[in-house]
């Protein structure tokens, strides 16, 4: 039996927006303050949180309940839940994930995941409450959402661990974290493409997001089984459920080997970049040396220079591209 459903994302116009407020202060919801949200609620088993963004978050044991009863006949006047195949059937297609872990945390490896999804894993999945890492609250949760993504009969899915030292290396070589990426991805792709006589049905396109301006990045790296399959890159491709799951499996072996990193140097490596993040840095290379902070920390980082005592390189300033001229 599928779990029940605890967790629902959707977008509300301004007009929705209002009439869900009205909504909930005449329904006896206790409000309350939460970051980028316009107005946060809670009443029995339900949380409602609607973002500056417009994206709307239902939450708890009553989730099911209120989004059937109340938000899709009240305030969307359509009904969605369970429908979602029906109004997207891209939902249904046989497909590959791919996304990263670990680009912006100065510790750690650069970890990219690629899930292979078809019709049979999207309600389980979806029931499940599996989505984009980023919005999932815990590692403890991001480890059974992964549990569960490897053990579904029939999943297929890889991971490359690009750990520190690699990384490392790869830059020097690249001189760019688009490049090592693209190279994650199109080496992902090929992995799983090594394994298509595990698919039913055969995938028909691989979706990630797309991290350069340039999509031509991703595919000029692509090897060769890789460039047999359609690549579709877009912004918040974390949306689609393939995207989300390898997101989830990414960032799973991400957390997993950032802590065997901090074992094995008996140092709390912190994720991310920050100051505590520059704080632990300073403390392993006192203890360490400055030569291994290149087997834990990913050299190009402001927080390397900051550490060993360097001149920190200058910011370059971001431009957008120029757009091609017309002809």
């Amino acid at each position: 039996m599928p779990a029940p459903l605890t967790s629902h994302t959707c977008t509300l116009t301004a007009t929705q927006a209002r009439a869900l407020l009205a909504w909930l202060r005449t329904h006896g919801f206790t409000f309350r303050d939460v970051p980028y949200a316009r107005f946060a609620a809670q009443k029995d088993k339900v949380n409602v949180v609607f973002y500056e963004s417009g994206k709307l978050v239902v939450q708890g044991k009553g989730t099911a309940e209120f989004v059937e009863f109340t938000l899709e006949p009240e305030i969307l006047h359509e009904a969605r839940l369970g429908y979602e195949t029906v109004l997207n059937p891209d939902l249904l297609l046989p497909r590959f994930g791919v996304d990263e872990s670990g680009k912006g945390d100065f510790f750690g490896p650069l970890c990219v995941a690629g899930v292979y999804v078809n019709a049979h894993f999207v309600k389980t999945w979806q029931t499940a409450g599996v989505r984009d890492s980023k919005q999932v609250g815990s590692d403890r949760r991001i480890a059974e959402l992964a549990r569960l993504i490897r053990e579904t009969p029939g999943a297929v899915f890889t991971v490359v661990p690009i750990g520190p030292e690699a990384y490392n290396r790869l830059y020097r070589q690249l001189k760019s974290v688009n490049r090592i990426l693209a190279w994650g991805h199109a080496r992902v792709i090929e992995n799983l493409m090594l394994q298509r006589h595990r698919m039913d049905p055969l995938p028909v396109r691989a979706i990630s997001d797309q991290f350069a301006h340039d999509k031509a990045t991703v595919a000029k790296a692509l090897m060769s089984l890789g460039r047999e399959i359609e690549l579709l890159q877009r912004h918040k491709a974390e949306a689609d459920l393939a995207v989300a799951a390898a997101s989830i499996l990414a960032r799973d072996e991400f957390v997993t080997r950032l802590a065997k990193l901090a074992t094995e140097f008996d140092l709390p490596l912190p994720k991310g970049a920050s100051a505590a993040v520059d704080t632990a840095a300073r403390e392993f290379v006192a203890r360490h040396g400055a030569d291994p902070l290149g087997l834990v920390g990913k050299l190009h980082f402001r927080t390397a220079a900051r550490a060993l005592g360097q001149p920190e390189p200058p910011r370059v300033p971001w431009r957008k591209p120029s757009s091609p001229a017309r002809a």
